[in-house]
């Protein structure tokens, strides 16, 4: 249904001039209602459908020498209140291929808000964008094609879009705010995989979850949902975990503690180490130990560290950061993101990128505190967009007169509520800011055959890799759950995928882990 066909939906009674107008206000009157009019038929241009929109394409793809034929499917899935009204339309591509038993795997981006153009025109779908080195893409024409590292091979694939994002959006006179939340998102993107589910016959088949960013806050609730739904999932992929925002906040020791390793191996990238190792994978363990140890020891200590102690943690902060002993000092052992972006390629007079340190950019202020943006970010989005609309459009020929927004944010009045009712009893179960881990492992132990897997950037400054690993080794699971958890990590930023080589390693593991669950 295109959008034009909601005009049929403005009441009759809009387009007559009301009744109790007196014959003095009879111009004002009918200035207001012709206004009115005008903004009735400007929203129903901008409605999503009610009634769900598929639009289909076949295509093939080789995989390792292996031709797969697919079919691509864009369209809506519309959600409903409990009294059956039509709350939410939700915007989603899939990628599907012929078999019995098939899984298939839920993708979305964070923010939150965020829609999921990212995952599926840089990751695992048959056709992506392509990048190499980590330096800002040109303008178009761009390069984007077929994809050798696509999972067609392994699983099915469903793309959504968050709730306002993309086309994405909330129906009638729904407030669009009744989604931005992390229980209402949650409950949201439940209710989506649910529609799919049913709507394509897929309740028997093997379902697994793909998170990034926000998206893995969002997977550990959501596990502990869907569990709670009676659909046990057989996986959850994390890539570039956040899952406790509580401990990550300014002025939290543990925020240093877990950055640490990530700044030392943006040291080594960019060879500010002294006599650097020829391994990143020791070198950051070796931080990692550090940071565990004689780090958080220090930091825990406050103002009741002795001098000497000071100069020993800061000259070892010092070989694995690049960053002068004095400067760590003047900043109390605790050198916030901002400043490291800012501080490790001074000399250079170039910045470090936050969604993925290889990236540099320049700042006209040298001498400033902070980066003025994030190249990594700047660098890409352009290629990101412009591909996929391009795609949208004359591939899956689907028409819609909505503007495509990167994030829910683009619409104005957003306002995420970030508490969370988490699982567990009284005082503790109610978060102000949201943890899912207690979601996430209480998930895993229900359903003790789901298994996780983690996957990190080394050079991910938004979500540091170690700070995942604190928050996922604090699920208390018992040793028998624990081989459930796995970790991967690969030489790469927050989107892992932008680096050619780590997407296709990272292709490599995500097929071991779906043979592993066939099994």
């Amino acid at each position: 249904m295109k959008a034009i066909s909601m005009l049929a939906a403005i009441p009759l009674v809009a387009l007559a001039q009301p009744a109790f107008a007196q014959k003095g206000d009879a111009p004002n009157a009918a200035k207001m209602h012709d206004e009115k009019v005008a903004e009735q038929i400007a929203d129903s241009w901008a409605s999503a459908p009610v009634e769900e929109v598929t639009k289909t394409t076949k295509g093939s793809v080789s995989v390792d020498g292996r031709s797969i034929a697919y079919t691509a499917t864009a369209g809506t899935l519309t959600l409903r209140d409990a009294k059956g009204k039509p709350t939410q339309s939700i915007f989603y591509t899939a990628y599907t291929a012929p078999g019995k038993n098939r899984p298939v795997t839920f993708f979305y981006n964070g923010g939150p808000g965020s829609a999921s153009v990212w995952l599926r025109m840089g990751s695992f779908a048959p056709t992506k964008v392509t990048t190499s080195d980590p330096v800002a893409v040109a303008p178009a024409p761009y390069p984007v094609g077929p994809n050798p590292d696509s999972l067609i091979g392994s699983t099915d694939m469903v793309f959504l879009d968050a709730p306002g994002s993309g086309y994405s959006r909330a129906l009638g006179d729904t407030d669009p705010g009744a989604f931005y939340g992390v229980d209402q998102d949650v409950n949201a993107f439940a209710d989506a995989i649910q529609r799919y589910i049913t709507k394509n016959g897929r309740w028997g088949d093997p379902k697994y979850i793909f998170g990034e960013s926000y998206g893995t806050t969002r997977s550990g609730a959501l596990s502990e949902e869907m569990e709670g739904r009676g659909m046990s999932l057989n996986g959850v992929i994390l890539l570039s975990s956040i899952m406790n925002y509580g401990i990550r906040q300014s002025g939290f020791d543990n925020i240093h503690i877990g950055y640490l390793p990530s700044y030392a191996a943006t040291a080594w990238y960019h060879n500010k180490v002294a006599d650097r190792p020829a391994s990143l994978d020791q070198f950051v363990e070796q931080a990692r130990q550090f940071a565990n140890g004689p780090y958080a020891s220090a930091l825990g200590k406050g103002s009741d560290i002795t001098p000497a102690e000071e100069d020993a943690v800061a000259r070892e902060m010092s070989r694995f950061t690049g960053l002068s002993v004095d400067y760590i000092k003047s900043a109390n052992l605790r050198v916030d993101l901002s400043r490291f972006r800012k501080e490790l390629l001074r000399g250079e007079r170039e910045t470090l990128g936050r969604f993925d340190s290889r990236y540099t950019g320049t700042d006209a202020d040298a001498a400033g505190e902070g980066p003025e943006y994030d190249p990594s970010s700047t660098g890409i989005t352009g290629l990101y967009i412009s591909s996929f609309m391009d795609q949208l459009h004359t591939k899956f020929g689907y028409d819609t007169d909505l503007t495509y927004r990167r994030s829910a944010r683009e619409a104005g009045n957003f306002n995420w509520d970030w508490s969370h009712k988490a699982p567990g009893y009284g005082y503790s179960s109610q978060q102000n800011l949201v943890d899912v881990t207690a979601d996430l492992s209480r998930a895993m132990r229900t359903n003790p055959h789901m298994r996780v897997l983690s996957l990190n950037g080394y050079y991910d400054m938004a979500t540091p890799f170690h700070s995942t690993e604190r928050d996922l080794k604090h699920m208390m699971l018992k040793p028998e759950l624990r081989s459930n958890l796995m970790f991967k990590y690969y030489p790469a930023g927050h989107m892992i995928y932008l680096n050619p080589e780590a997407l296709h390693q990272m292709r490599l593991d995500l097929e071991a882990f779906y043979a592993q669950g066939a099994r």
